[in-house]
């Protein structure tokens, strides 16, 4: 299970570095007909913001793990491992409930963009931001796992900071 956890991941990571390649292609599409050929081209921006729409939403998905996320953890360190898992499960838990209560309006205005279209590339908006219900029903799984962890009482969640965590800098330990 584990090593086709790791094959999807790296996956993922491939699809996020494609569409990051496929931007900055555009990005120098742009460029070169601007400056050189003295043409604009309006498309390449529109999917130059497309795909970075997409890229950030994808990767907060499916490539970043929850210790890659930045964390103001001073009162989580402070106190003892019992009290942590407590703040983890309602952190989690207030996480969950925050996406599920907001999914289905969330659905609704996507589903409503289906009748706009972007400017340039006349591609209907609900595919442009039809990422945002993916990552969304990501992020639900992803913190419901925890949560279920947590209650399991599973100790060695993935990313998750301890104080016992911390490397001294000058031994490294």
């Amino acid at each position: 299970m584990q090593r086709l956890l790791e094959r999807l991941r790296q996956g993922a990571d491939g699809v996020a570095a494609a569409m990051l390649a496929a931007m900055f292609i555009l990005f120098l599409v742009q460029i070169v007909s601007r400056y050189i050929l003295n043409l604009s081209l309006g498309w390449t921006i529109e999917a130059c913001l497309t795909l970075w729409l997409w890229i950030v939403f994808w990767g907060c998905a499916f490539c970043l793990r929850p210790s890659d996320h930045i964390r103001f953890d001073i009162l989580y360190l402070s106190v003892n491992r019992p009290t942590q898992r407590i703040f983890s499960a309602v952190a989690a838990l207030a996480i969950v409930i925050a996406f599920v209560v907001s999914f289905l309006p969330t659905y609704d205005y996507v589903e409503f963009y289906k009748i706009k279209k972007s400017a340039t590339l006349r591609m209907p908006l609900s595919y442009v931001f039809s990422i945002y219900m993916v990552f969304m029903v990501m992020i639900i799984l992803r913190y419901g796992w925890m949560l279920v962890d947590f209650v399991r009482g599973k100790e060695d969640i993935e990313g998750q900071i301890t104080s016992y965590d911390v490397i001294d800098t000058e031994t490294g330990r």
